[in-house]
């Protein structure tokens, strides 16, 4: 008895499953499952074991094949399951059943739906992929985030930790691919006045956790020091599976810095399990959709296993007004930009909901944005004839202009009003490269409009030499540099950051030299970034580890390449780009409480907020390549990127203010980083300038190359109209 998918067989034999690839045969097997019914119970002890049985009964009924069977534990425990099978689509859907028939001395309990490789079961020979949580073997990911060290025993990770919940393994060998997801975005809220620890017992709890686990004859338990607990397991099966485990757990994980004085022989690792009650009547019921592909790399099965879930479960679009928000947007930059000592900027930071200052510092870019904001007031005063706000707008730049670049040429980063100098900030090539668009596009606008500003240019022409100068031999940049020009960190993830700026330069100052400096990077990126999946350090407060803006920059980048060379092979990469990136933002949903009476999320969704770095908080910064999606859709042809585009101009919405029920000062603004895995907002509760800018930038890039403030707006001129404009390097000329 069986059922296909694809070009798999579905094998259902002696109570288990088997899944073959091609004909039913023996060297054709790749995963399978002998005791499907699998049972973690939570015992007096507080020790987890692990039971497990076959199917009793398996029927075929249509499309359909139903199987039950049961499991009784030592502890006088008898758990029922009903798992049916239905191929959908792509996707071979699990729907299980499990009722306690009878409770026994057990405190709590788990189950999980898992299949077994067959040609491995080493860890070390899969690259895995988790959206936001596992990239490959999480080669860059910190010490303490599962899946960097191979050599543990389970690897499950919360799925509302993930961007959407999918967890895929692929043979690095042949390119074969098996992944779990949860079928549909339908948790519930937990029970929020219950603090995690390492192992309890949740009734109301509907959160599941995916990855995969190499079992042993052994249970494995951490007491919440990190006391490695071990006794006889139950299970009857050894190897490495992949599992959806529901309710879910945090698997095996190193304490970093905490408890490191306690020597047991083994390092002090966690692990932390949830449960539901083992009481008599209690009724679990969970979807899974399992996928099966062979794919030639990594980055075309995380392209396809993500575009197959996210087709499935993307939340709805969020309904707001762009050109409303963009004008809340731009009334908050010109009222908080103001002369603060002898310069007119933004402040640094300020505490939500009526912006109370915080701190007052200039950055260059990243999280400051002020040459960038300076732009947005001087583009939106020149267009309206709108004097007062032009003139603040070229006041900023102009004082970065005047006091923000170091005889070398370089930009400094950090200025502090109240000091009225520079702070000792490290120079990062990324937020070099935000401060310097923002006044190269300035000076754009304004030669465009017939005003000259040689001086504007100028500033960028000795940046760019000092940038081709320090150009490593192999086309890299540093992560960061001393003012001398000397590096100061070494990591060259991020290399692609400064290409689209060199691309720019290169047509406004008709300079091949920095054509050829952009294509280094490029050719350095292409290799190295692309196609490893490596990209990293995006963010310049964090260490360069895996991360969203590195993607970011690197769609960015290899965009304006293909936009100068209409060479192919930047388009591949930018669209590699672009698949990483996305896979960073929550395409689903799930309710979260918070703990302020004033914020978007106690009426909105957290879809379109995006992770920052692996295992890290979340943001809003996927809004700033926003119409980036919108462009690579035209250069591309790949629909996908224009519901993408819509869902990331739409969704990052959702915490901002946009209607005023949460009473914000104003509509578009919204606090910094945040948490919410645990389905409780955790977060600084402050607003940064950046948090604005990169959701109206966007809109104004639209406005400027589409006279549109909305997508489906500029969708609705000819083809032939929308790519001439999707080719914008003409306005440097």
């Amino acid at each position: 008895m069986g059922m296909f998918l694809g070009n798999y067989e579905i094998s259902f034999e002696n109570g288990g499953v088997n899944i073959f690839e091609g004909k039913k045969e023996a060297e054709r097997l790749k995963y399978r499952n002998k005791a499907p019914l699998s049972v973690f119970v939570k015992t007096r002890m507080a020790i987890t074991e692990c039971y497990e049985n076959i199917y009793e009964t398996v029927e075929q009924c249509g499309n359909q094949v139903r199987t039950k069977g049961s499991v009784e534990t030592p502890y006088g425990s008898c758990f029922e399951f009903e798992d049916v099978y239905e191929i959908i689509g792509r996707d071979l859907k699990i729907n299980r059943n499990v009722e306690v028939l009878k409770a026994g001395s057990e405190l709590g309990f788990a189950t999980r739906i898992s299949f077994f490789t067959v040609d491995s079961d080493k860890a070390e020979d899969y690259f895995c992929f988790a959206p936001g949580v596992w990239y490959r073997n999480n080669e860059n990911a910190p010490d303490a985030v599962i899946g960097k060290d191979l050599s543990c025993e389970s690897f499950w990770n919360m799925e509302t930790k993930m961007a959407l919940p999918l967890f895929a393994m692929q043979s690095k060998a042949d390119g074969r691919t098996i992944s779990l997801s949860r079928w549909a975005a339908d948790m519930t809220l937990r029970n929020t006045n219950l603090k995690r620890s390492e192992n309890y017992v949740d009734e109301k709890i509907t959160t599941g956790a995916i990855g995969m686990s190499r079992l042993t004859e052994r249970t494995m338990n951490y007491l919440y020091y990190g006391y490695g607990v071990r006794t006889v397991a139950g299970n009857n099966q050894t190897g490495l599976a992949i599992d959806y485990l529901y309710p879910g757990a945090d698997g095996q994980t190193p304490y970093v810095n905490t408890y490191s004085g306690l020597d047991f022989h083994e390092k002090p690792m966690k692990l932390m399990r949830i449960n539901h009650p083992v009481k008599q009547g209690f009724v679990q019921n969970y979807s899974v959709g399992l996928q099966l592909g062979e794919y030639d790399d990594f980055n075309e099965m995380m392209r396809e296993t993500w575009r197959n879930v996210y087709s499935r479960i993307r939340d709805d679009y969020f309904q707001v007004d762009n050109k409303a928000f963009y004008e809340e947007g731009m009334k908050a930059f010109d009222e908080c930009t103001q002369l603060y000592g002898e310069a007119y900027g933004l402040p640094f930071a300020c505490q939500l909901p009526n912006l109370d200052i915080s701190s007052i510092s200039y950055q260059f870019g990243f999280v400051g944005q002020q040459p960038g904001i300076g732009y947005l007031l001087l583009q939106k005063g020149i267009n309206e004839q709108n004097g007062a706000l032009a003139e603040k707008g070229e006041k900023v730049i102009d004082f970065w202009v005047k006091r923000g670049i170091c005889e070398n040429g370089m930009p400094k980063m950090c200025f502090n009003p109240a000091e009225n100098d520079f702070e000792p900030y490290p120079f990062y090539i990324r937020m070099m490269a935000d401060g310097l668009e923002a006044i190269l596009e300035a000076w754009t606008f304004m030669k465009n409009k017939g005003v000259q500003k040689p001086e504007w240019l100028e500033f960028c022409r000795k940046a760019a030499e000092w940038i081709v100068g320090i150009q490593n031999e192999d086309g890299s940049f540093a992560h960061a540099y001393f003012e001398d020009g000397s590096v100061r960190m070494d990591d060259k993830g991020i290399s692609t950051c400064i290409i689209r700026f060199l691309v720019r330069m290169s047509v406004a100052m008709k300079d091949k030299r920095y054509e050829l400096a952009a294509l280094r990077a490029g050719e350095y990126s292409y290799t190295n970034l692309y196609k490893k999946t490596a990209y990293r350090g995006g963010t310049c407060d964090n260490a360069t580890i895996t991360d969203k803006e590195s993607g970011i920059y690197a769609l960015f980048g290899f965009h304006a390449l293909y936009d100068l060379t209409k060479d192919a092979k930047w388009l591949e990469a930018a669209k590699g780009a672009g698949d990483y990136t996305e896979t960073w933002t929550y395409a689903w949903k799930y309710p979260i409480i918070t703990q302020f009476k004033q914020h978007p999320f106690n009426k909105f969704s957290i879809s379109g907020q995006s992770m920052i770095t692996i295992m890290g908080g979340a943001d809003i910064y996927m809004a700033a390549c926003a119409y980036e999606f919108y462009r690579l859709y035209l250069s591309s042809g790949d629909e996908h990127y224009l519901d993408f585009a819509k869902f990331a101009y739409k969704n990052t919405r959702q915490i901002n203010d946009v209607d005023g029920s949460a009473g914000y000062i104003y509509r578009a603004i919204s606090n910094e980083a945040c948490r919410f895995d645990e389905q409780t907002l955790l977060c600084q509760y402050h607003w940064l300038p950046w948090c604005t800018f990169v959701e109206v930038q966007p809109t104004a890039e639209l406005l400027d190359n589409f006279s549109v403030y909305e997508i489906e707006d500029a969708e609705k001129l000819p083809m032939e109209e929308r790519l001439k404009r999707n080719g914008y390097l003409e306005k440097y000329i």
